[in-house]
């Protein structure tokens, strides 16, 4: 639990103040008065003040502000419920918001969203600079397992574990990315054939539902070429009161004899709830060790399946069979930009299918979701939980150019209908909009909470 609301609080709080920062900087530095920065909403917990400018953190933190001087919607929801309203007939300050320029006042707008985008292509940079970028894997298939394929992908059950593949959809396949990328891009409901090495292809319909391909392409995976050596065990999990450690290589399961990571994944996930007998070899010597692997309910077709965890993860970065590009500066740039373009289009690929039906709305998560995400990332390792926060923080920027008022995107609109005008809204129509969009944006983190609920009850 203090894993939990430690790295809730570090994820939500950076990405917050990275935003929030680049609206104050910027308003700062084309002359608008800024009376309040704050991480967070409604009334304030703790704060100080410092010339003209107090800084606070507020009690609910999922959001934070900059209080700039004339923005009187933002005054009125966000400051206090008569602000707005007071500085209505006194006319345009000299360091209101409104003072400035179309440009000057469309940069300070746009400053969070482009500070976060910033910020995950400096992380994604840093961690091809520190850690190195994992070389792709080859497009050797692994076992799949029946319950997590959706019925469009039951002719890969005929795919043998270790069948190399040679293209897909009449596109060579250099690595496992090439398979991914073009069974992901290829249009719901075209037939595409997959050919290998050794066997016989198979021709699969591309299913029409997101999920359904999402759940298509977590169930095909690689081999995965790693030892199988423990790199970290969870506190208080199963293979902790095992007596099981991390440099533990696992040598047999179950009577199996073991070689590769993938081999040990498979006949944990396979017993939840009951004994398993394993082979470690520690120091050179071998110990047998029993652990029961907990279970756990994860997404599956037509709803979950169960499945076994013990609660460690592969050595992965010690692995010679996974090797890994350190990037120099310039290459780790472009690796960071790379990075977050990509991530870009995923996310508005889901936000269109939200629209057109190709998504479900249950795939939509809040803080919950984002607390558990947050837990499991830091406890994997500060590569994961960077990797976490870069993604999350180009999340948080594109739901900010969401056309919504009160976000950035109905900001930047109101902008737009100034320029083709040639005047702004009415200060009562940019009310009623901001009042609009507050009941949007309610809504919208209402529904993500009710789905977070759901998934706690496997529902």
């Amino acid at each position: 639990m203090i894993i939990t609301i430690l790295a809730t609080v570090v994820v939500l709080g950076v990405l917050i103040f990275v935003h929030e920062l680049g609206h104050f900087v910027t308003a700062k530095l084309v002359g608008i008065e800024v009376p309040r920065f704050s991480i967070g909403l409604g009334p304030k917990l703790v704060g100080f003040k410092r010339g003209e400018t107090e800084y606070v953190i507020s009690w609910l933190p999922l959001g934070g502000y900059v209080k700039m001087r004339g923005l009187e919607e933002l005054e009125t929801i966000e400051g206090g419920p008569d602000q707005g309203l007071a500085r209505r007939g006194k006319g345009v300050g000299p360091r209101d918001f409104e003072s400035k320029s179309l440009p000057a006042r469309t940069l300070v707008i746009s400053a969070g969203v482009i500070m976060n985008l910033l910020f995950a292509v400096l992380v994604w940079a840093g961690i091809a600079m520190v850690w190195g970028v994992r070389l792709p894997f080859e497009p050797v298939f692994a076992d799949v397992t029946e319950e997590e394929l959706p019925p469009e992908g039951r002719p890969f059950l005929d795919v043998p574990s270790g069948a190399r593949v040679l293209s897909v959809d009449g596109k060579e396949v250099e690595d496992w990315n090439d398979v991914q990328r073009i069974i992901a891009t290829a249009a719901p409901g075209r037939e595409v054939t997959v050919r290998f090495a050794d066997v016989a292809p198979v021709s699969f319909t591309v299913p029409e539902s997101d999920s359904a391909r999402a759940s298509l392409a977590a169930a095909l995976e690689p081999v995965l070429p790693m030892e199988s050596v423990i790199g970290q065990v969870n506190p208080a999990s199963p293979a902790a009161e095992a007596g099981i450690r991390a440099g533990d290589r696992v040598v047999e399961a179950e009577g199996v004899p073991v070689e590769r990571w993938q081999q040990f994944v498979d006949v944990v996930e396979h017993r939840p709830g009951e004994a398993v007998e394993l082979v470690v070899e520690r120091d050179g010597e071998r110990r047998t060790l029993t652990v029961v692997p907990q279970p756990v309910d994860v997404p599956a077709t037509g709803g979950a399946m169960q499945v076994g965890r013990i609660g460690v993860g592969a050595a992965i970065a010690a692995s010679a069979a996974v090797p890994r590009d350190r990037k120099g500066p310039v290459a780790a740039l472009g690796y960071g930009l790379d990075q977050t373009w990509f991530v870009t289009e995923m996310i508005w690929d889901f936000l269109s299918g939200l629209f057109t039906g190709r998504a479900s709305p249950r795939d939509v998560g809040g803080p919950i979701l984002i607390a558990q995400l947050s837990s499991q990332m830091a406890q994997i390792g500060l590569e994961a939980f960077l990797n976490f926060m870069a993604l999350f923080s180009v999340n948080l920027a594109i739901l900010n150019l969401l056309p919504i008022p009160i976000l950035d995107g109905g900001q930047l609109v109101f902008l737009g209908v100034e320029a083709v005008r040639g005047r702004a809204l009415s200060w009562e129509q940019r009310m009623r909009l901001s009042q609009l969009g507050l009941v949007i944006v309610v809504a919208i983190m209402v529904w993500a909470l009710a789905n977070d609920v759901l998934r706690l009850f496997g529902l």
